[in-house]
């Protein structure tokens, strides 16, 4: 499938949605019809319509609320997200809310997505609540399949602890999430690590590829502009 439909789904505060962001500039780089469609009804403060207007200046077509609704704390998905899916000449990435409550949105689009064919990733990091040990995984995976009606086919390593982060730390979640594919056979192939951490988490951990990313989303309050005080 040359133009795949890509869904990005983990529990809160996995980092799911930079990832997503990453993968859109990316593939990018090598196909001018992507598509990151926003569907992160759990999380107000790091979703991937933040960087809509940068995004736009690449030709990346970012699929969110607009206007009085952009940042709204509420779930609404765009009615653009169902003809994206039904569009084989584009890629398709679906940033879907962390944990079941924001799979559930997928609900309405399992029909064309599973006759699209897709590619579901859960992203992971071990450093978090829920997510820290084999069976935590395992019983957050189960969770979110049943919710979105979907099976994932790959699994991600986000492992980190923020300013924190180091060697260690990445590859202790690494091990963590191997013994997870292992378990419900589902390929392991890689682990993300920020821009600001390249120099000190290696290339190669546990035979697993690195992806570093670049830090594009930030708090609504690292951005504001505060007037008269």
């Amino acid at each position: 499938m040359e133009n795949k439909l890509i869904i990005v789904i983990g529990a809160y505060g996995s980092g799911k949605s930079e990832y997503s962001i990453n993968l859109a500039r990316e593939l990018n780089e090598t196909n001018d019809n992507v598509v990151l469609a926003d569907m992160d009804v759990v999380n107000p403060y790091f979703r991937s319509r933040d960087v809509r207007e940068e995004f736009e200046q690449y030709g990346i077509t970012v699929i969110a609320p607009e206007g009085q609704f952009m940042h709204a704390d509420l779930p609404m998905i765009s009615p653009r997200i169902k003809g994206a899916i039904n569009d084989p000449s584009k890629i398709v990435i679906l940033d879907v809310g962390g944990d079941p409550a924001g799979c559930r949105t997928l609900g309405r689009f399992v029909h064309d997505i599973k006759r699209r064919g897709y590619e579901l990733q859960l992203v992971i990091n071990t450093s978090r609540p829920f997510t820290s040990n084999k069976d935590d995984i395992l019983g957050m995976m189960d969770m979110l399949q049943k919710a979105s009606k979907l099976t994932v086919t790959e699994l991600v390593s986000n492992t980190n602890l923020m300013q924190y982060t180091d060697k260690d730390v990445v590859a202790n979640g690494i091990e963590i999430i191997e013994e997870v594919a292992e378990r419900v056979n589902i390929p392991f192939n890689k682990y993300l690590v920020l821009k600001d951490f390249e120099s000190i988490v290696p290339a190669s951990i546990g035979n697993k590829e690195r992806h570093v990313l670049n830090y594009y989303l930030k708090k609504p309050w690292d951005t504001l502009v505060m007037k008269g005080i």
